[in-house]
């Protein structure tokens, strides 16, 4: 039986008129697809070719680098650049607005201004600087601004380098005019005199208790408190030769007393001699064979005395609060202490009677000391410490109800803003 021829499809052409075919289909197809009502969008390509060919197209601008495609140097030179112009558009804004404000309230309003930093260091929670840190740096651009309004003239209890010293600078900056003077008397004195705008001298110590010298004094003279400074202090055993080799150490009552523990334990075979300061201390221990001092750590790098024992305090929150005294009214903070001078009749309850009015109106008391009158009166003047500014409405409260008592003396020391301990 004879097969079938199967007839075979006519190959696809491959000239031009079968693609004109396939075209033709393809637009059909298309056409058919879509509603005759809409259009086909118009091409934008002829628009764009004629505008390259009549203007001459612009050279784009190279992107500026980001921060972080930079590499550190650059980035270091960049964020510097931006320091100094801040730094110095800083100074010029505080500079303009001094000059808007009274010569007599000006060192309030640059204490505000100095606590308002403070407060913004204290509550950032930010790293890598710490916060002593930041106000280290912050210190300077402060006091160089404040200079260049006024001249601030500031007696401490001396000599350079000593705790003191260094409050002082903690305080108004190393351009302020600080003045090192012998005594705390002669720190009032000088203030009381108006030879100096402030004072600062130690009022506390968180081992040691009260510097009876500084209270005396304000039973004498009429200053008052305006703000406090607090530092953590470390003493250091300084000397030339060996820790075996010593046989005197020297330094201020009050640094041999905070280390009595160690000293004993440590340098038996040493004899403790008492001096006026820890700076008199370290040049001693420079000087004299055999010798060694209990001070500062920038009182070794001054007097080029090496550090053989670090930090002998026996407590290691060893704190000192100093007093700035002057005749400025600090403005409130919020965050203020108030202190006063108290004298109540010398009989059963009287004590127990001011101590009331505090209790009653919550009235937080942060620190009160006693001690006798100078006159042949029998009794006691007390200072008192405690939370609180002189206008808030409580601490006005309470202090009428002391007069009502009534006191023998009641005197307003001064409400100042209260500190946070400083390296």
């Amino acid at each position: 039986m004879a097969k079938k021829k199967v007839a075979k499809k006519p190959k696809r052409s491959t000239t031009g008129s079968g693609r004109q075919a396939r075209k033709g289909k393809a637009a059909a197809k298309s056409t058919r697809s879509k509603p005759a009502s809409k259009k086909a969008p118009v091409k934008r390509t002829s628009r764009r070719a004629a505008a390259d060919t009549a203007k001459p197209r612009a050279r784009k601008r190279p992107a500026a680098s980001k921060p972080a495609d930079l590499p550190p140097d650059a980035r270091l030179v960049q964020i510097d650049t931006e320091l100094l112009a801040l730094m110095n558009e800083r100074a010029k804004v505080y500079m303009d607005k001094m000059a808007e404000v009274p010569p007599a309230g000006r060192n309030a309003s640059n204490d505000a201004d100095m606590f308002r930093v403070v407060s913004m260091i204290d509550q950032c929670e930010t790293g890598p600087l710490t916060k002593s840190e930041l106000k280290t740096v912050f210190r300077p651009l402060l006091s160089a601004a404040r200079q260049r309004v006024t001249s601030v003239r500031v007696a401490y209890l001396g000599p350079p380098y000593s705790f003191t010293h260094q409050a002082a600078i903690n305080r108004f900056g190393e351009l302020a005019d600080l003045i090192p003077v012998s005594t705390i008397a002669t720190v009032f004195e000088e203030v009381n005199r108006g030879h100096v705008d402030f004072g600062l001298v130690p009022i506390e110590n968180s081992t040691d208790g009260r510097i009876v010298d500084t209270l005396d004094m304000f039973t004498r003279l009429p200053l008052r408190i305006c703000g406090e400074v607090q530092i953590n202090v470390h003493h250091n055993l300084l000397a030339r030769c060996d820790r075996s080799e010593i046989t005197e150490i020297y330094s201020k009552p009050q640094a041999l007393s905070q280390c009595r523990d160690w000293l004993s334990k440590n340098m038996p075979q040493a004899r403790l001699i008492e001096v006026t300061s820890t700076s008199t201390a370290a040049q001693l221990a420079r000087d004299k064979p055999r010798a060694a001092a209990v001070a500062s750590q920038q009182a070794s790098v001054q007097y080029d005395v090496p550090v053989v024992a670090e930090s002998i305090e026996d407590n290691r929150n060893n704190i000192t609060r100093f007093a700035v005294i002057g005749d400025t009214v600090a403005e409130p903070t919020g965050f203020d202490r108030t202190a006063i001078l108290l004298q109540i009749p010398h009989k059963p309850g009287s004590l127990s009677d001011a101590l009331e009015a505090f209790r009653k109106n919550k009235i937080n008391l942060t620190w009160i000391e006693s001690f006798p009158l100078r006159s042949p009166a029998i009794g006691y003047l007390f200072f008192l410490d405690f939370e609180g500014h002189i206008s808030d409405n409580k601490i006005r409260k309470t202090l009428r109800d002391l007069e009502r008592l009534p006191p023998d003396r009641l005197e307003i020391l001064g409400s100042y803003p209260r500190s946070e301990p400083g390296v």
